[in-house]
């Protein structure tokens, strides 16, 4: 599926954040036990575009777009931070009258996970976490220069997807899947868009995350890592590990940041293993 049939297939809805009402566009199909998966920087919910489709047929599958991301809201004037996220994952769940979910999370949409998996036991009865920012271990420094207003004042929209791509080509395992870059590049086509990307920079804040405890996440969990990621290194999911109560690890060899893009069957097998508890 390629990044315009995937935004032809999101449906939109408007959740309160901050005494803000934002647009959020989210992927929603099939039926069952709802899986909520999101995404993280710089990234949209995209990214799931090969393995969540084929768990359609047992699962109710819900991919937002984060604010600042993908097709919702980029204007001005709303945080962006994954506590203003986990906000909107809170809104979005009440939205469409969910009484529990699974929760997947990638990247700063994993640090979402956690943050909300320990807020809402009640509501997450399993939590997957891949290559998820946790404690200390973000922002890296490419994330760090784009919040910089001076950078991108620098930098012409196409400056800044050159860099994107550069980014998305230099961090996946083999030849880059042409359509994954093109989906992942497609929402950052304009001005707004860029300032956009800015600000989310800009709201990553490492005491969203160290003022976490994981001891408190009572849900089953997987931490489903590439375990070649030079950016969310394999030792943080280990530490993770030792702190949440019921945590399992897998690393899959052969994937950097991106893993369900370097391993998309090897991703949707073990995630499917777990959903149904196998």
């Amino acid at each position: 599926m390629d990044y315009q049939t995937w935004s032809e297939n999101q449906k939109t809805t408007t959740v309160p954040v901050d005494e803000h009402d934002l647009e959020v566009a989210y992927y929603d199909d099939g039926d069952g036990e709802p899986v909520l998966f999101c995404h993280g920087i710089p990234t949209s919910s995209f990214l799931w575009r090969e393995v969540a489709p084929p768990l359609s047929d047992d699962y109710r599958l819900i991919a937002p777009d984060m604010v600042g991301y993908g097709n919702s809201a980029m204007r001005g004037g709303f945080d962006r931070s994954i506590r203003a996220q986990e906000e909107v994952i809170d809104g979005l769940v009440d939205e469409l009258d969910l009484e529990t979910v699974s929760f997947v999370g990638h990247d700063l949409g994993g640090g979402v996970g956690l943050r909300y998996a320990a807020h809402n036991p009640d509501t997450v009865d399993n939590l997957v976490l891949s290559n998820a920012v946790s404690y200390d271990s973000w922002p890296i420094e490419t994330i760090v220069d784009l919040g910089l207003p001076s950078t991108i004042e620098e930098m012409s929209v196409d400056d800044v997807r050159e860099l994107l791509e550069g980014l998305f080509r230099d961090t996946v395992v083999g030849e880059p899947d042409e359509e994954f870059v093109d989906g992942m590049l497609a929402p950052w086509d304009s001005e707004e868009a860029i300032v956009s990307l800015s600000r989310n920079a800009i709201g990553t804040n490492t005491s969203h995350t160290t003022e976490i405890d994981p001891s408190e996440i009572s849900a089953r969990t997987l931490l489903l890592w590439g375990a070649d990621d030079e950016f969310q290194k394999i030792e943080y999911a280990e530490r993770l590990k030792d702190d949440i109560s019921d945590a399992e690890l897998v690393g899959l060899e052969d994937a950097n940041h991106w893993v369900m893009v370097d391993r998309p069957d090897a991703y949707g097998d073990r995630l499917r293993e777990f959903l149904t508890g196998d």
